[in-house]
């Protein structure tokens, strides 16, 4: 029947945990999650659905990694993110977990990531009556004088229940007899201290022993108790207790006082005599065994002094009952109950917990991108435990309270750049408000990951080469350099020539770039007689996504290389041989000009700058060649005993490195005066009814020529003026289609001879640098040529 009872008693309780819980379910607060679950339930239990309380898809809670954080031991419940039920991870003891805590609740923190979200948990552990009440002893010995007085109490200890609140020990039962009496003190938590009242007094002679059954009952349906038997022998007169010589006592002791510390003394004394009037001071059976070993008692001297550890944040009051015993034969207590309140120190440092949820971070995020989050607490109470948090100066970040209490998060207050710091190291800070103040540090730390933010830069703008004629095809002229600030792939570039759709530029199909280095190889040889300069453009474009490019102008010149023999133009004969004769007066004078050997050569500088000299001749002291000029003059007058006809080899070589060379050949046939004027005549006769026949049509040619010309440089000027060309050309050399026009002239002297080097422009502290074809020509000396003019008139 008993059984049966308890088992409908058990099924009324779970029913109304069970209410309980739906009332806190639906009266949760917004801000927290409310539940209630009985102690003791079996692992597996299901305590609420959190993600229908929060108003969350399944879906949701397995994409943003729904999670408890529960510091470093295993939490007591588990969430299951398939169903969003909270379910129950182990056995719950209530008084394992909260002591005798009128009201145990489990705080719980879930985390929602992308973006974050703090949810708040609490379950509230409801205590089952699984405890019956017990007593230190099953049989208590009591020694009472038969001259005690009715109203003497004795002080029991009281029996001990684990659970709490209503389902502690609730009242005291002791068996009928009529000398004594029960009286409960309350003292509040779940404390209720029995004592026996004498209220009939003793006679030894008529009961020496009495035996009573004392019975503790604590509040639950259906009840539980637990009993002691009280033995109390009657003995002889010691009629006087002893009596404290204060009516409280009330002390206030510093935690972490050390061992041996004097905390307070009580005194009682008694007027009895002999062994009677001896006072003993103990502690009261009440006292249980925890205070014991932080205090101790004198049993002479009533000195209270501290014998362990004393912390504040464990307990900050200790109420301890005293006894002062005689040493009579029936002894005789008085009971005290010293008050001892701890003052808190501050000894404790802030606790920092930190949940980071971006340890890589990426450099376009955001201001106000959560970065972590940051618990802080302070066992201490008061000032002491007053926390400010902080993090270090000087960093993209902001530290911000949250609206729950001790909370922090992280944010990001600026644009990050990775290529300026690539990785943040974060020390968090905690200092509470004691004397001196105590301070915590945590650092974390935070990389910055890359996004693709910079375009390839390269290392010169534009670039300018010089590569001489005549190169070996597939080999490499020069090399591109460009550099990405970048990472990885964003890093990674490539390179390519940026061709021309219409054509404009057909040399960038001679070239090829190797797209990992920037080498850039030409496919074919170039000569500097066709093309002098070019330009085009080169793509450097990185790997990322989306990709970022950029391109450089590259500007070429082609260096002449001594790759041309001299042409000679004069003599040449009608088979085009470079052979000529030439008739001179017998009776001409020393220093007659014979004739001019004429040659140009299509390279420039050195190696276009050609000298004469006479590789073969009859008499070497006839004529004399101007090394220079190419002229032929005679050394001396003719006599009658020279040969009639002289043949002159004469070699034109340039000043290359290698010189290249041509020969003419010149015939001087030595004639009569008569016969010389007579040809002379003849071929100016000829020479003019050609030039008669010819003038109409060089005429027309002529103006049609500067007609054309005068118009193209109208056009010219109103093009330059409309419109600047962005491409890059040097202002010393030519273009590639360069007509071979002087641009510029190096005059010297040489005896009483004139010269000019003409050739292009040069750049200042340089060598001769291609530009066009140069020549070497002669400047007429005034002074010779009126003495010629003057010879010939008197001729």
């Amino acid at each position: 029947m008993e059984q049966r009872a308890r088992q409908t008693w058990r099924e009324q309780t779970k029913w109304i945990v069970h209410m309980m819980i739906l009332v806190t379910f639906w009266s949760r607060a917004a801000a927290q999650v409310r539940y209630a679950i009985s102690e003791e339930v079996r692992e597996g239990t299901a305590v609420g659905n959190i993600a229908k309380d929060l108003g969350l898809d399944k879906i949701t809670l397995k994409e943003r990694g729904y999670r408890i954080v529960y510091g470093s031991t295993e939490p007591p419940f588990r969430l299951n993110n398939d169903d969003g039920n909270l379910y129950v991870n182990r056995k719950i003891d209530r008084e394992e977990v909260c002591d005798r805590n009128k009201v145990c609740v489990i705080d719980l923190k879930t985390v929602l990531e992308n973006p974050l979200e703090v949810h708040y948990v609490a379950v509230e552990i409801l205590d089952v009556n699984d405890h019956s009440p017990s007593f230190p002893e099953n049989e208590k010995m009591l020694e009472i004088s038969e001259s005690a007085l009715p109203g003497a109490r004795f002080q029991l200890q009281a029996a001990r229940d684990a659970d709490s609140g209503s389902l502690s020990v609730q009242l005291y039962k002791l068996s009928h007899n009529e000398h004594f009496r029960l009286e409960v003190k309350d003292r509040g938590e779940d404390r209720k201290t029995p004592s026996l009242v004498l209220q009939k007094p003793l006679d030894r002679e008529s009961v020496m022993t009495h035996v009573l059954l004392l019975t503790a009952i604590d509040g639950g349906k259906p009840p539980r108790s637990g009993n002691m038997t009280i033995i109390v022998d009657v003995s002889d007169v010691n009629d006087n207790p002893p009596v404290f010589t204060q009516d409280s006592y009330n002390v206030e002791l510093k935690e972490n006082s050390a061992v041996g510390t004097t905390v307070i003394q009580v005194n009682a004394t008694d007027v009895d005599g002999g062994s009677n009037g001896e006072v003993v001071y103990s502690f009261g059976n009440d006292v249980d065994a925890r205070v014991r070993t932080r205090f101790d008692l004198n049993p002479v001297t009533g000195v209270i002094t501290v014998a362990g550890n004393i912390d504040f944040e464990e307990r900050s009051r200790y109420e301890i009952d005293i006894q002062a015993s005689d040493k009579g034969a029936a002894t005789l207590t008085t009971d005290k109950t010293v008050i001892i309140n701890i003052v808190d120190l501050n000894d404790n440092a802030p606790e920092i917990e930190v949940t980071s949820f971006s340890h890589a971070l990426r450099e376009d995020s955001k201001p106000g991108t959560t970065v972590a989050l940051i618990s802080v607490k302070d066992s201490d109470s008061g000032l002491n435990g007053k926390v400010m948090c902080y993090i270090s100066q000087g960093l993209p970040f902001l530290l911000t309270p949250s609206l729950q209490n001790s909370m922090y998060t992280i944010a990001t207050k600026m644009l990050l750049d990775r290529e300026h710091q690539s990785q943040y190291n974060i020390t968090i800070i905690a200092k509470d408000a004691g004397e001196p103040p105590l301070t915590s540090e945590k650092t974390i730390n935070i990389v910055v990951s890359d996004v693709n933010d910079n375009s390839p830069e390269f290392s010169q703008k534009p670039y300018t080469f010089y590569i001489s004629e005549n190169n070996n095809p597939g080999a490499t002229i020069f090399s591109l350099t460009a550099s990405d600030r970048d990472e990885d792939n964003n890093a990674h570039i490539s390179y390519q020539i940026l061709r021309n759709r219409g054509g404009e530029n057909p040399l960038t199909s001679s070239l090829n770039v190797n797209t990992e280095n920037g080498d850039i190889v030409a496919l074919k040889s170039f000569d500097f007689e066709t093309v002098k300069t070019f330009q085009f453009h080169v793509v450097a474009t990185d790997s990322g996504t989306p990709s970022l490019s950029s391109n450089v102008t590259v500007n070429v010149f082609i260096l002449d290389q001594n790759d041309n023999p001299p042409v000679i133009l004069y003599p040449l004969s009608s088979n085009g041989s470079a052979q000529g004769v030439e008739e001179i007066p017998r009776n001409v004078n020393a220093g007659h000009l014979v004739t001019k050997v004429r040659a140009y050569d299509p390279d420039i500088g050195y190696n276009g700058w050609l000298l004469f000299s006479l590789q073969e001749h009859t008499d070497h002291s006839l004529f004399g060649l101007d090394r220079y000029t190419g002229q032929i003059r005679t050394l001396r007058s003719f006599t009658e005993t020279d040969e009639a006809e002289h043949k002159l080899v004469i070699l034109v070589k340039d000043n290359g490195n290698v010189s290249l060379s041509a020969t003419a050949t010149v015939v001087v046939k030595l004639v009569e005066p008569k016969e010389a004027f007579a040809a002379s005549d003849v071929k100016s006769a000829a020479k003019k009814d050609d030039e008669d026949t010819n003038v109409t049509f060089y005429l027309m040619i002529t103006l049609g020529s500067v007609s054309v010309l005068f118009l193209i440089s109208i056009i010219v000027l109103i093009a330059m003026q409309c419109s600047k060309s962005t491409d890059y050309t040097s202002k010393y050399l030519q273009e590639a289609n360069y007509d071979g026009t002087l641009c510029h002239s190096i005059q010297y002297r040489s005896g009483d001879k004139r010269y000019m080097l003409v050739g292009p422009r040069m750049s200042t502290g340089s060598t001769i640098v291609p530009g066009s074809h140069a020549n070497t020509l002669v400047l007429p000396d005034r002074r010779r040529i009126s003495e010629e003019v003057g010879l010939k008139n008197v001729l």
